[in-house]
């Protein structure tokens, strides 16, 4: 990063009601065929206008053109039946009926190469892309296969090279693995979780990003989160063994949460994407509010390792909510970055 403060969302933003419908998790597509693929184009388009005219400074594609952040990936891949679902405990926290591995997993084309490619047409700026990680992907599936969390994990993460390694190519400066189950499965992190992020980031010549947070502002996250203590304390598990890889940027959940910034000490000499903006309620923070919490960070983080960043995703909320969430974020970084000296 060569600006102090960055800001970027965390991945997803809410889509257009006449793509999908709004304010759901999984929401089917309201079109279909060559009419469905434009539509979703004209979203991409339109999440990033609004990055950039909130004054987002690394720009992502708001998850668009995908249904959801785990399934999309994961529908594109041989050895997966979408079919014959089985009932499956996501994270530990609800259930949902989910595919099948059902023999050797492979990828045969790119995924989402032609949308990092539009979206490097669309800002001169740094952006990023979102990739599940190995861990959170076998967590969204029925494994009827490998009959092994990590054997499965270890397929994933050569896919995820695969592709990640296409992403850079199209242009991509940071490519970014979503584990949010790294808050849960803290044993298989240690084991062999951290290992099989770092495979599926190794060698690519952009920046890697792992984006770990306690959810989206469901339900069933929400009810986990009250029984989490006054003290939230699950990255103090995650950070040293991250701390220890080749990750360049790590994610935390700081608005309106109960983590202790003081955490982000455990993340030295990396980029930190501090959360700044709650994606569990519908109030919009002020900019001052996002500055108090960049202020906080920087006891522990220099201003060209900070950047920040929405809590998780945004697209179970309104759009007008997420928009002025995004200018809030803007804003409140532009007020740190005043304060130390640089407009």
């Amino acid at each position: 990063m060569t600006q102090p403060i960055a800001t970027a969302i965390a991945g997803s933003l809410p889509k257009p009601a006449w793509l999908a419908q709004p304010e759901k998790l999984w929401a089917p597509w309201q079109l279909s065929g060559e009419t469905l693929a434009q539509a979703k184009v004209d979203a991409m388009r339109l999440a990033v206008d609004d990055q950039l005219r909130a004054g987002i400074t690394v720009i992502g594609d708001g998850e668009q053109t995908r249904q959801h952040f785990v399934t999309t990936f994961i529908e594109h891949l041989d050895g997966v039946d979408f079919v014959n679902r089985k009932t499956v405990r996501i994270r530990d926290r609800y259930d949902a009926e989910v595919p099948m591995v059902v023999g050797p997993v492979s990828r045969k084309h790119s995924v989402f190469v032609e949308d990092a490619r539009r979206l490097r047409l669309l800002t001169g700026g740094p952006i990023k892309f979102t990739l599940p990680g190995p861990m959170t992907m076998i967590d969204t599936l029925y494994d009827d296969h490998f009959k092994s969390r990590e054997k499965l994990a270890w397929a994933f993460a050569e896919i995820l090279n695969q592709e990640a390694r296409e992403l850079a190519e199209a242009g991509v400066d940071i490519v970014q693995f979503d584990e949010p189950a790294f808050n849960v499965f803290f044993d298989e992190v240690r084991d062999w979780g951290v290992k099989t992020l770092e495979r599926a980031a190794e060698e690519l010549p952009c920046k890697t990003a792992v984006h770990i947070c306690y959810g989206y502002g469901i339900e069933a996250n929400i009810k986990w989160k009250e029984g989490l203590g006054a003290e939230w304390r699950q990255y103090e598990q995650t950070f040293p063994l991250l701390a220890a890889s080749r990750i360049n940027q790590v994610s935390l959940e700081c608005q309106n949460s109960r983590v202790p910034m003081e955490l982000i000490g455990l993340l030295d000499g990396k980029e930190v994407m501090v959360g700044a903006i709650d994606v569990a309620t519908n109030r919009i923070e002020t900019p001052e509010e996002v500055a108090a919490t960049l202020r906080r960070a920087l006891q522990w983080v220099k201003p060209h390792r900070l950047i920040g960043c929405t809590n998780c995703g945004m697209v179970p909320l309104p759009r007008a909510v997420a928009r002025g969430k995004l200018q809030a974020l803007a804003a409140g970084a532009a007020i740190v970055r005043a304060e130390l000296g640089w407009s």
